[in-house]
């Protein structure tokens, strides 16, 4: 496939617990994955976004999850532009039914074998060529995030050239939507339990996590938080990151979540990597590739 995609499954070999790191954080993210390529087969005309976030759940517990960064999510229509969304409560599944050509987004966080994983998975029930076209798109910035993380620019200037090539695409940013805007966030490894309870469809031990991180972060100058702002205005820090950049135009919406690795090598192409290339919108892009 042409462009820089990172290494991925094709990485020099690691030792010690970066290793095992890596292998425990693909393994749990190549499960989401392969639960909403699962789910998005079983959609049909008529199935709500709560139905599809149940059917995320269900088949992710079935493959032994037991905790979440976050619960499930399902967006269907003009709700994966997030359209008209101006609270938290709003990302939340509802009865909104899914038709025909209507372009849908699953979103999931499992935590499995105390590593977790953020992922993002767009489709549509059949042919959408607006959808079709931001899939394509969103390639370029694969490629722009990966090689300005290597460059060690700010985080905060990254999500700026971002919103630039949005603009020059044509397209509305949609993560800015998200709380504190954020096109990313750290995940890290989550102490393992039978049973973890959420709060406001976050899990607890995986908040704990992030909260410990952030109060970190502050005493360093850091945040594990990639947003617009000020207090992300430093290098990338070292850690997996779920960075998910997400285009909209005229009411329809994609995106691809996955985990970037970044470390603290002098040379560029192991300082940051993406997790895994073997992932759906990978495929699809080296499909486009080969045509």
């Amino acid at each position: 496939m042409a462009g820089d995609t990172g290494k991925g499954t094709t990485a020099a070999p690691r030792t010690g617990r970066l290793a095992a790191d890596l292998r425990g954080f693909r393994e749990v993210q190549r499960l989401a994955y392969a639960c909403a390529e699962a789910v998005a087969a079983q959609l049909r005309p008529g199935v709500t976004e709560r139905e599809a976030a149940r059917m995320q759940r269900e088949w992710l517990h079935g493959h032994g999850v037991r905790d979440w960064f976050h619960l499930p999510f399902a967006w269907f229509g003009d709700r994966t532009a997030f359209a008209g969304f101006r609270v938290p409560l709003q990302f939340f599944p509802t009865n909104r039914a899914l038709e025909p050509g209507m372009p849908f987004i699953l979103d999931m966080a499992p935590v499995y074998r105390g590593c977790a994983a953020d992922i993002g998975y767009s489709g549509s029930l059949g042919l959408n060529p607006v959808q079709d076209r931001l899939l394509s798109d969103l390639r370029a910035h694969r490629e722009l995030i990966l090689r300005q993380v290597r460059e060690r620019r700010s985080l905060r200037e990254i999500y700026e050239n971002v919103d630039r090539l949005m603009v020059r695409q044509g397209y509305a940013n949609r993560h800015r939507a998200y709380p504190f805007g954020v096109i990313a966030h750290k995940v890290d490894r989550v102490a393992e339990r039978r049973w973890s309870p959420t709060v406001f469809g976050f899990g607890t031990q995986s908040l704990k996590g992030l909260v410990a991180d952030a109060l970190h972060g502050h005493r360093e100058g850091w945040s594990p938080l990639w947003s617009p702002y000020r207090f992300s205005d430093h290098a990338p820090q070292p850690g997996m990151w779920a960075v998910e950049p997400h285009l909209g135009f005229r009411g329809t919406g994609a995106k691809f979540e996955e985990i970037l690795v970044v470390t603290d090598s002098r040379d560029p192409e192991e300082s940051a990597f993406w997790l895994d290339d073997d992932l759906p919108h990978v495929r699809r892009w080296a499909e486009e590739g080969a045509a």
